[in-house]
């Protein structure tokens, strides 16, 4: 992998090292699924459910996103859709709401990045 893609994957808050570890060292098929990634439903259905407040509905869409992110080894999406995660599971709203902006725009960065580098 070229310096700049790394270092612009890295910028979004993708662990590039331990992303190419988990596909054991082979680039083409952590590009592969990292590409894939765009295509995922669980964050909008995460939106569609927090702006209906439901936190079940809600917290399926944190927790499978969370899991989804994490193998991909996007730790700053992982980061904080594991804050609203668990606060669905509690019931909490409020504090899941108030994570919503830095789910956003780490998710945003995550998906601009991807575009440019696809």
């Amino acid at each position: 992998m070229d310096a700049t893609k790394k270092a612009k994957l890295e910028e979004a808050g993708i662990n590039v090292e331990e992303a190419l570890g988990r596909f054991m060292n082979n680039e083409g098929l952590m590009m592969k699924f990292l590409l894939r990634f765009p295509q995922d439903k669980n964050y909008p259905q995460l939106q569609e459910a927090m702006a209906a407040g439901d936190a079940e509905a809600g917290y399926r869409a944190a927790h499978t996103l969370k899991g989804v992110v994490g193998n991909l080894s996007m730790t700053r999406l992982f980061a904080v859709s594991s804050v609203v995660s668990d606060a669905l599971r509690g019931g909490d709203l409020a504090q899941a709401e108030a994570k919503m902006p830095e789910l956003e725009q780490a998710y945003r960065q995550v998906m601009e990045i991807l575009k440019e580098i696809g």
